[in-house]
């Protein structure tokens, strides 16, 4: 095992529990990349609701 190794599972760990929206409290950029996340998922599901059909 290299030393690098520990610290990428830990990031790979870090990553994977913002992109599930289980992150709370911690450092600063990782609750700015949560709220960016979570912002993304709403955003999209509220396009996903709208009908893009031309009007005539």
């Amino acid at each position: 095992m290299t030393p690098e190794e520990p610290d990428l599972q830990a990031t790979d760990e870090l990553l994977t529990a913002v992109s599930r929206g289980e992150v709370a409290g911690g450092d600063p950029a990782v609750r700015l990349l949560a709220a960016l996340v979570a912002d993304v998922t709403e955003t999209a599901q509220r396009r996903s609701s709208v009908s893009m059909t031309p009007s005539a």
